[in-house]
């Protein structure tokens, strides 16, 4: 539990960086997001924040949960309806957070402005690559907000709510962030922005109408014009960590740590299997698993790692200067980092072909790009890069300690295997029941083990692993469990870059808990009914989705899932809460905030159309390509 210090008045915040209360599962929060209607009552409520701000502790982020309690506590005292928590959340979070924005210079800030403010009727503005090409013609005040901005030195996006915010930061462009949104989007960047310790700050709309909304002017403009000031002591950050994990695959360095064997030159831009018969048949496995490495992903296992081994050395990548840190690591920690990356790739190369996905990170999966025994092959070639990353640095970590990475990585690899092995005999099975239990075993078997070898190698360069086992073994079961109901969930809401289609487990008769949990609650002819449309039947891809949905609705399996993503969430806080040291508890509470992040409400609306994946940036921050998940 955080304990809390006094502020000089009756408001009681958290003063230390003991762990935080913990709240599992999802509140219901629509109700919370009003904005106060008079001008005057919000500059008192955001005076407060600030005065209780410039009192706290600053040396790590806060929790959402940690915030909500002095927020709560601030409407109290103001005696103001609870309706205000949300809007009064985000003043609090920015002033948290305002020195640590002024000490990043303007030059290094992103300035994100919404469409929505511009006027829907007669806007002279069309539309372009790199978003609203804004025109200045005063009929409203992006133009003045985004000249002032580019004046001062900073980096402008006028986009929709954006989830590439993070990836923007991650990629480097930026250390900082300033805008402007609707409350629904600021509560998601309190979530995950805000916790990953990266200086943000914004000024609600006051509407979230979506359309001609509006803004308090005068705040927005002051918020532009925060002076620099370098002066203020740094908060604790994973961003140097999200930064170093994907560096690693950029293909330069990719290939300064690990260089190739056959000395093959880079695939360029081309789009199908006769591009290999140009190549030198030798190296063309070679030059397409590198290939394949370089693109998308979250790399949030290197980076699970590369935390993990900073935790545990003193936890100096997460300051001011945490990139002089990780610069200072040796090779042999960045390539046991990059070695569980390679070992998630060369899966989703196998799984592609297995559940005959069409799309991976935007484009076309290996196997439908170069063919199936190709790609059966580049997903072999990287299972062997992965073990060569770890097993070439026997010499500077250590006979013993190379051996027991090693280890922690073949058993995860054979549970992986077992979990898919299971997915796949029930897939080609006739008999399509499924238990709940059966359902959960595979998740823990498909999903787990890359947490836990995560985790485990990087706990394993810093110190023996005897002490962490058990308790790492039992936190990536459940966030592992969670994340893959999660995914369960998010696989009906379809997929930007991966499936691109809502219900793809179902149609593709995947094992699911979902299915799962629909025959436990169905009556037998319910039960036959989905049966049948699970093994195709007669009816088109459309219908089967919407019929399937609707039993898996009468079930009342999205709300089940959500509990259950609940109960193993809390299970994976229990064991956190018992972990030490501090940096090594605070990271896992990061993980299992970040890694399964999920909206308020998770029944899905069901679409069958492809998702429009383009995503709108601006030159001035970096070609799309570049920030792709």
């Amino acid at each position: 539990m955080a304990s809390v210090s006094s502020t000089g008045d009756d408001t009681k915040v958290p003063a230390d960086i003991a762990p935080p209360t913990r709240k599992s599962g999802r509140r219901k929060t629509s109700h919370l997001k009003q904005v106060p209607e008079p001008q005057s009552l919000r500059d008192e409520i955001r005076d407060r924040c600030r005065e209780i701000t410039n009192k706290i502790d600053k040396s790590r982020p806060m929790t959402k949960d940690e915030m909500e309690v002095v927020v709560r506590q601030i409407l109290d005292e103001m005696e103001l309806e609870e309706h205000f928590i949300g809007w009064t959340m985000v003043m609090f979070a920015s002033e948290f957070w305002r020195d640590q924005v002024a000490a990043v210079p303007p030059s290094r800030r992103l300035f994100l402005l919404p469409h929505c403010l511009k006027h829907s009727e007669g806007c002279p503005a069309d539309y372009d690559q790199f978003g609203l090409d804004c025109k200045t013609c005063g009929a409203c005040s992006i133009a003045d907000f985004r000249g002032l901005a580019e004046d001062l030195g900073y980096r402008v996006l006028v986009a929709e709510g954006s989830p590439i915010v993070l990836k923007i930061i991650v990629s480097g462009y930026v250390d900082a962030v300033v805008g402007v949104a609707c409350l629904n989007v600021l509560e998601k960047a309190v979530d995950k922005i805000l916790l990953a310790g990266i200086p943000c700050m914004a000024v609600p709309l006051l509407s979230d109408d979506c359309r001609n909304t509006s803004v308090d002017e005068r705040w927005v403009d002051e918020m532009i014009r925060l002076e620099y000031d370098n002066s203020t002591p740094q908060t604790c950050t994973y961003m140097h960590l999200m930064r170093a994990s994907a560096a690693l695959f950029d293909p330069d360095t990719l290939e300064e740590l690990i260089p190739r064997i056959r000395g093959t030159m880079r695939i360029a831009e081309h789009s199908s299997a006769a591009d290999l018969a140009a190549m030198d048949p030798i190296g063309a496995t070679e030059a397409v698993a590198y290939d394949f490495l370089s693109k998308g992903g979250k790399h949030s296992r290197p980076f699970i790692t590369l935390a993990t081994y900073d935790a545990l050395t003193g936890g100096r990548a997460t300051q001011r200067d945490g990139d002089k840190t990780i610069a200072s690591w040796t090779n042999s920690v960045k390539r046991t980092a990059m070695s569980i990356e390679t070992f998630h790739k060369a899966s989703l190369v196998h799984d592609d072909i297995e559940d005959d996905d069409p799309f991976r990170y935007g484009e076309q999966t290996i196997h439908n790009r170069y063919g199936t025994p190709t790609a059966i092959n580049i997903g072999d070639y990287l299972i062997g890069m992965g073990y060569r990353f770890v097993s070439t640095e026997s010499r500077t970590l250590g006979a013993d300690v190379t051996a027991d990475i090693l280890d922690v990585l073949a058993a995860a690899h054979t549970r992986l295997s077992e979990g898919q092995g299971a997915e796949l005999l029930w897939r080609d099975a006739l008999d399509k029941r499924l238990k709940p239990i059966d359902a959960l075993k595979i998740y823990a078997l498909k999903t787990s083990p890359a947490f836990e070898a995560a985790m485990l190698s990087g706990i394993r360069m810093a110190q023996p692993i005897d002490d962490y086992r058990q308790p790492v073994k039992q936190f990536a079961r459940n966030l592992g469990v969670a994340f893959q109901i999660l995914n369960d969930l998010s696989d009906w809401q379809g997929d930007d870059f991966n499936k691109m289609e809502a219900g793809g487990d179902a149609l593709g008769g995947r094992p699911t808990l979902l299915h799962a949990l629909a025959l436990e609650a169905l009556n037998e002819t319910e039960q036959t009914e989905l049966l049948e449309l699970t093994t195709h039947g007669s009816h088109a891809p459309a219908e089967r989705v919407q019929r399937i949905k609707r039993l898996y609705e009468k079930a009342g399996v999205f709300e089940l899932a959500d509990r259950l993503i609940d109960k193993h969430q809390a299970r994976a806080e229990a064991v956190a809460d018992d972990i030490h040291p501090e940096d090594l508890r605070r990271l896992m509470y990061f993980l299992i905030d970040s890694i399964l992040d999920r909206p308020e409400i998770s029944v899905p609306q069901v679409t069958t159309i492809p998702i429009d994946s383009h995503a709108a940036t601006t030159q001035a921050v970096a070609p799309t390509d570049a920030i792709n998940d």
